[in-house]
């Protein structure tokens, strides 16, 4: 079963579990530019121009998630890769993947812009930039 969290309720595990973490599955541009949660581990899940499945992900998440039964939260921009990235961890036997619902930025608000509608930033939650 895959948890879906709002960004407050995600910090709150990653706070109480100190052997959860956190893999950031957004391209690389996005992870340097737009910014990324404190300790996120960077794993693209589709990286840019082609946007085609990123063929290490799993080998990449093993490595860095030797456990398959610690905590494994997933962010992308706005909560939908991240969850296609959990299923494929959850067929590939990891047992507690949580997405981390409204992502980094959060939805898209009346202008089509990020940022003011919810996400991990919005939650002022900490965040870096590159």
């Amino acid at each position: 079963m895959i948890e879906n969290l709002t960004p407050r309720h995600s910090w709150d595990l990653l706070q109480a579990n100190p052997k959860a973490v956190l893999i950031d599955v957004r391209t690389k541009v996005e992870y340097d530019f737009v910014g990324h949660p404190l300790n996120a581990i960077h794993v693209p899940w589709k990286e840019a121009p082609d946007w085609r499945l990123n063929a290490e992900f799993i080998p990449r998440v093993k490595q860095a998630v030797s456990d398959i039964a610690v905590p494994v939260l997933l962010l992308c921009r706005s909560g939908s890769r991240s969850l296609a990235a959990a299923e494929a961890l959850q067929e590939a036997g990891f047992k507690h993947l949580v997405n981390v619902l409204e992502g980094f930025e959060g939805g898209l608000d009346e202008q089509k812009h990020r940022g003011d509608l919810g996400g991990w930033r919005f939650s002022q939650l900490p965040w870096e930039q590159s």
